[in-house]
């Protein structure tokens, strides 16, 4: 019988090192992802009176989801909705998204069976439940889908079963969920088309009064994490409450644009680019002023007066420094603003999310002082002369994203809300952004962003290194753009 031939002694020890390398990096995961960071090793940051600002990886903070039973640091952005909608005496209006957690769903049953006034509205490609789908329909599931599929039968079949019985349908399956307890609801297809853009909101506005809104989807990814992915602890997500009047009135009429006559009336509701042009609104509560503006806007507005324009407004005032923690960006207009605050000596700092910021629409690129295909494609590629090195991506669990839409200036300004930085979001969805000018509401952003910044991988890749460009006339003919996302 012929031996084997023997390994080689170095690779056991080649080994052994991936090994212990795996084993310290889980370790350390580990180690970050529970609630290690004591609450009160971080102290709070004071609220303000009228604006409080929480952040679902919170390290001054922590909770115990309410599906998985993990408890961990952060704040329960859920368990703040659910509150909000106990609260209400009168009416609540939502506008999300994706709405995927029974236990917001329950308080709105709760609410409407009380007497309150419920109304909702939310994207159609959403407003379905997972049960509702045919065998059929299923087999025609992307991957994606399909994953997504199997993660609610695990979290729905409450006693392991196998099966998905009728009574777990009516406690984990939303949609069903608010179907059977006759809550009025419309999407994006009732002004009688096949759906906007994205009917993107993520927000509620309680008794005409108080207003939350949140970059979250109302799932548990976006909030808590994966059910089936003990490792996840939820997108990095920021919400905001607003008491105020004046500014529930614009979210309110915002909300009423999009409803129409409801679901039983005619097909008026307005989305997307059918809305008309809504200006920059401004409130002043207490010591704070909020600037509020929702998208679209048609591409024949001046994009000085658009939910962009804003943004740039504030970008344009930085004195001394620029934060940035962005899921998408790919609007190089205001990159162009950001270069120009660099020339001027403005401290300029920026995450973006890595499943974008590598792309060739990613105004990282121009940051880096590359071209990107899609600023060549249209003549306005403005490679920083002088690149900078604080752009990047930041550290996160494996399957979490980073999902925030905001910019901290100067320490005292705040831009967030559901707006993505790109064209699709200033100009197809139905999107929310505000701008809120009060250091102790920036002081709560400020601090996500130096914890997401901690420990960024910064600068670009050896890929992106190797392969992009400098100048539009090195790029090769056969190069198309990659479309930006919603």
């Amino acid at each position: 019988m012929r031996r084997s031939k023997p390994q080689p002694y170095y690779l056991y020890i080649g080994l052994f090192v991936l090994g212990l390398i795996l084993a310290l990096g889980t370790a350390a995961f580990l180690w970050r992802s529970q609630a290690n960071f004591s609450p009160s090793k971080i102290l709070p940051l004071p609220q303000h009176q009228y604006i409080q600002a929480y952040f679902n990886h919170n390290l001054a903070n922590s909770y115990t989801d309410p599906y998985r039973k993990i408890t961990r640091p952060g704040d329960n952005l859920e368990q703040i909705l659910i509150d909000g909608i106990n609260q209400a005496k009168s009416t609540v209006d939502m506008a999300v998204q994706e709405l995927r957690l029974p236990n917001i769903v329950q308080a709105l049953v709760d609410r409407s069976t009380s007497g309150v006034k419920v109304r909702l509205i939310l994207e159609n490609t959403y407003s379905r439940g997972w049960s509702e789908y045919t065998p059929e329909e299923r087999a025609k599931f992307t991957t994606r889908l399909t994953d997504k599929y199997a993660d609610f039968v695990k979290f729905a079949d409450l006693n392991n079963d196998g099966q998905i019985s009728q009574d777990e349908i009516n406690r984990r399956d939303t949609i069903p969920m608010i179907k059977n307890a006759r809550i009025p609801w419309v999407d994006d297809t009732s002004d009688g088309s096949k759906g906007s853009g994205l009917m993107h909101h993520k927000f509620i506005v309680v008794d005409g009064q108080t207003i939350i809104l949140t970059s979250a989807n109302y799932t548990l990814s976006d909030m808590h994490g994966d059910f089936d992915s003990p490792n996840t602890r939820g997108n990095s997500n920021n919400l905001v409450k607003i008491n105020s009047k004046s500014i529930a009135d614009l979210f309110t009429q915002e909300f009423n644009l999009m409803w129409g006559d409801g679901p039983s009336g005619k097909p008026d509701g307005l989305f997307g680019s059918k809305k008309p042009h809504r200006k920059v609104q401004y409130a002043v509560l207490g010591d704070a002023q909020v600037r509020v503006k929702f998208s679209p806007d048609s591409r024949k507005v001046n994009w000085q007066q658009t939910s962009n324009g804003l943004i740039g407004t504030a970008i344009s005032a930085a004195k001394k420094s620029i934060d940035t923690a962005l899921f998408v960006f790919a609007e190089p207009m205001l990159g162009n603003l950001l270069d120009k605050k660099h020339q001027t000596g403005v401290r300029i700092r920026t995450l973006i999310d890595p499943s974008f910021a590598y792309r060739n629409y990613s105004v990282a690129l121009d940051m880096w002082g590359y071209v990107t295909p899609q600023d060549c494609a249209l003549g306005d590629a403005k490679p920083w002369a002088k690149p900078i090195k604080t752009v990047g991506i930041p550290y996160l669990p494996y399957g979490d994203l980073l999902h925030h839409k905001f910019g901290s200036i100067d320490q005292t300004t705040i831009i967030t809300g559901s707006h993505n930085w790109s064209n699709s979001a200033n100009n197809i969805n139905d999107e929310t952004l505000v701008v809120i000018d009060n250091p102790i509401v920036a002081a709560h952003f400020q601090r996500e962003f130096d914890r997401l910044f901690d420990d960024a991988i910064l600068g670009p890749t050896a890929k992106v290194k190797k392969t992009a460009k400098t100048t539009c006339s090195a790029q090769p003919q056969k190069s198309q753009p990659e479309k930006p996302p919603e």
